[in-house]
């Protein structure tokens, strides 16, 4: 239970009713606040406080001032005994509810392993799952100890349920196929030559490398290779991708030889359970390698055209004179010819120069940078298309963009084709794939005026549209799960409880009304910073360029806090020669961080004293780039096998979040500001990793009395950011 509680919420939740002042009767004194505090505490969580210490002083000083009794006389309250057994019967009486029986917690246990493993893993969250069913059916849970059996009881039913059911979900075929994995590719004999890498366990784990059409290459065969397993589509459906995540880790994490010891059915739910992430993570990665070539194409196109433009252009000046000069002498000598009369006025270096400069800027530009677009793509890039037609299938909801859909079946049917142009016959869409830029390019004219479609530039631009359209998610993709249909990415009972979603995230209903909230927080803003300006004069300035950036010129270094001098002469003179892995290790001793380090398994054999050092020299070794073999002689009882277990184990990404917030607000809890100094909150942007071009930032306290908190948009040039109103 929280500690702290602001004047409105006691109030609500923790005022005494008439009916409930009834039940307190003729006690008095600790008896008397001590049931009130049992009462309210059971009214509000469904179960009674397990020690004193549980219930937050500011709510008994509040409980204590409804029945006139001093808060102090809470601590004399007998906790065990008959009294308070009294007292719980009597609540459990006036409120309906009784308490769980061996039955009751069988039945619970069932109920978890049916409606809440399937979704969630996290203790904490089984175990909150828990109580609400409990209260929601007016029953007293358990100790603690006891719901912890029923919790780990649940697993294991849960487990074996699904290992049973993916087991025969699996068919002969597919078990050969995922114990083939498990078998380490021998070396080629004598001269043997391997055409292609074999797809086992440690290829399927890793992620794709560099951008290229080797890279792409490798994902396809990987696809397929999991694809050929035929794992039935809907194996895991019953599963959320979080629960699901938590036994592709364990395949992760293990070694081959360890998994080819498990049980079959574990095994193969193990490996079906990676190979169904990896094929959902396989055709993202894929589908980011088609974004990021097309754009690579067209942007080595752009640069090598501009380099060859660039080094023969000469810039002009004074072109309006120029064609003063060359028009006064044509209509002075209309019938003169152009090396006697517009030579002199205009050398004909000069007028060739003008000639690139125009074609530098205009269509010319254009059509040569498609043409090396087109020689790019043709030459080298084109031999991937088969293959990403192959194990991509795009799909689209909207039937605006059902040309694209048609236009990805039109290149499909003729990719193997040896034919420069589409067939007359065919019907091309055009609309919305070709730009107009392009179109000239793309559809050709015979002599006879016939139009014919050239496959080459019709690709070229279809692979444009499709990149812009995946990337908003217009189009998706078979099999993905970023790039999946977007009606998936509400919940399955979304219509049903709409009212319910939109009051967890806080949000209306209405458009309108949203529309009318977000207009009147930019409008607050707005005016918040113009209130602020002119204070602000000589750090922020509004420019006039592209309707108003906002310029921050670079903060000023804060003063150094008076008595940091001192406070590193102590250190150093306390403790000398202080490595990082002590400073960790005191860290972690003072905070305890290494707890949220917990087994991706169910179960951990290892003590926590064991692990604690493991993990704090796994942590040190990566985040000093040291690497876990070094640190083995740190710890004499520690191999390098060890190290890479804990690695595989304990160490993921959410649980470093966890511990990095962890010790960051330990830190700002201990900070005193007789040593460092009070916080100055002043204007400062965060650049975020986003595209190169465009990054978003936020600019907050931009005065110390009232802050203002903007969200702006804007370009880092030479290190200085400018900023643009979103």
């Amino acid at each position: 239970m929280r500690r702290q509680w602001e004047t409105e919420d006691l109030i609500d939740q923790w005022t005494l009713h008439t009916e409930e002042r009834a039940l307190l009767g003729n006690k008095t004194g600790a008896t008397r606040l001590g049931f009130a505090v049992l009462l309210k505490y059971f009214q509000r969580t469904g179960r009674f406080p397990e020690h004193k210490n549980e219930v937050p002083g500011i709510v008994i000083t509040y409980l204590a001032t409804q029945v006139d009794v001093d808060a102090a006389a809470y601590l004399q309250y007998d906790w065990q005994g008959r009294t308070i057994e009294y007292h719980r019967a009597q609540i459990r009486a006036a409120l309906g509810f009784r308490e769980a029986s061996v039955a009751d917690g069988e039945t619970m246990s069932q109920w978890l392993a049916e409606h809440v493993l399937p979704h969630e893993h996290q203790e904490d969250m089984v175990r909150q799952s828990c109580y609400q069913h409990f209260r929601l059916q007016h029953l007293e849970p358990p100790k603690p100890d006891r719901i912890t059996r029923i919790i780990r009881s649940a697993y294991r039913s849960f487990e074996t349920r699904l290992y049973e059911a993916t087991v025969g979900s699996i068919d002969e075929r597919a078990r050969a196929a995922l114990d083939a994995l498990l078998v380490e590719a021998s070396p080629p004999e004598g001269d043997q030559v391997i055409d292609e890498e074999p797809v086992t366990l440690h290829t399927l784990r890793m992620d794709p490398g560099q951008v290229g059409v080797e890279t792409v290459l490798k994902e396809v065969a990987k696809l397929q290779q999991i694809r050929a397993l035929g794992l039935p589509k809907d194996l895991f459906s019953h599963l959320s991708p979080k629960v699901l995540r938590s036994y592709r880790q364990r395949a992760s994490a293990e070694a081959p030889s360890h998994l080819r010891a498990h049980p079959e059915a574990i095994r193969y739910t193990l490996l079906a359970a990676l190979c169904w992430q990896r094929n959902q993570e396989i055709t993202d990665s894929l589908v980011d390698l088609l974004i990021q070539l097309v754009h690579r194409i067209g942007v080595r196109a752009e640069r090598k055209v501009e380099e060859v433009y660039v080094a023969e252009l000469k810039r002009v000046i004074g072109k309006e004179s120029i064609l003063y000069h060359i028009a006064d002498a044509a209509v002075k000598q209309p019938d003169g010819l152009v090396r006697d009369v517009v030579f002199p006025v205009a050398s004909e270096t000069l007028l060739q120069d003008l000639i690139k400069e125009y074609e530098s800027k205009g269509p010319v530009f254009r059509r040569q940078v498609h043409l090396v677009m087109r020689s790019s793509y043709r030459s080298h890039y084109r031999r991937i298309l088969p293959h990403l037609l192959d194990v991509l299938e795009f799909r689209c909801n909207n039937e605006l963009y059902q040309p694209i859909i048609r236009a990805v079946t039109l290149v499909k049917d003729y990719v193997h084709s040896p034919r420069q142009y589409y067939p007359e016959e065919e019907l091309v869409p055009i609309k919305d794939i070709v730009k107009a830029k392009w179109r000239d390019l793309v559809v050709e004219r015979d002599e006879d005026g016939t139009e014919k479609v050239n496959r080459i530039n019709y690709e070229v631009c279809l692979l444009q549209a499709l990149r812009d359209k995946v990337r908003s998610k217009e189009i998706w993709v078979v099999g993905a799960n970023r790039y999946q249909n977007p009606d998936l990415d509400l919940p399955p009972d979304f219509e049903q409880q709409r009212t319910d979603y939109y009051e967890a995230l806080k949000q209306p209903t209405e458009a309108t009304h949203f529309v009318e909230q977000v207009r009147t927080t930019l409008q607050q803003a707005l005016r918040s910073l113009d209130a602020a300006m002119p204070r602000l004069s000589p750090k922020v300035k509004i420019l006039t360029r592209r309707n108003g950036w906002i310029h921050l010129s670079p903060l000023e270094a804060q003063p150094e806090p008076t008595n940091l001098a001192r406070l590193k002469l102590d250190v150093a003179r306390e403790w000398p020669m202080t490595s990082l892995l002590d400073m960790l290790k005191e860290t972690d001793l003072q905070v305890g961080f290494t707890d949220l380090f917990t087994s991706i398994s169910q179960r951990e054999i290892l003590p926590r004293e064991t692990l604690q050092k493991r993990v704090l020299l796994c942590l040190y070794g990566l985040g000093t780039n040291t690497g876990l073999k070094r640190l083995v002689n740190a710890d004499p009882g520690t191999t390098y096998q060890d190290l890479r277990y804990a690695r595989s184990r304990y160490i993921h990404k959410e649980q470093l979040r966890n511990a990095i917030g962890q010790v960051a607000n330990a830190i700002f809890a201990a900070r005193k500001a007789e040593i460092w100094g009070k916080e100055q909150r002043r204007a400062r942007p965060t650049r975020r990793n986003l595209e190169p071009g465009t990054k978003t930032c936020l600019l907050s306290g931009i005065s110390a009395t009232g802050g203002l908190g903007l969200w702006c948009t804007g370009t880092w040039r030479r290190n200085r950011p400018v900023f643009t109103l979103r």
